[in-house]
């Protein structure tokens, strides 16, 4: 594993890196629809409804990176050793404690 935690084979989302973008640009079409919503002056209460929905779209994004970091990157440098076991862990720990006060 090399100083950024990367494993030999890359970060732990690689094997799914499409289906990730595909996620992200999905929400980005999301992000310039509610653009034109605003623009438009749409109703209030469907441009929230919009944007509950994007929220979603990044909390789901989210909980997949969070679970493969954990899956590979982590176990990875549990495998290693405690420092970097360590790490990792309060690293997980951390991104944890942002997504539960997002």
């Amino acid at each position: 594993m090399n100083e950024q935690g990367m494993s030999e084979q890359g970060h732990g989302y690689i094997g799914d890196k499409d289906a990730y973008l595909k996620r992200l640009r999905r929400i980005e079409g999301q992000a310039r629809g509610l653009q034109r919503m605003v623009e438009n002056d749409e109703y209030c209460i469907d441009i929230l409804t919009q944007v509950s929905a994007m929220t979603k779209a990044l909390q789901a994004v989210s909980l997949g990176l969070l679970d493969d970091h954990l899956r590979h990157c982590v176990v990875d440098a549990a495998k290693e050793g405690d420092e970097a076991a360590e790490a990792k862990v309060r690293e997980a720990s951390d991104a944890i404690a942002r997504l539960v006060r997002s």
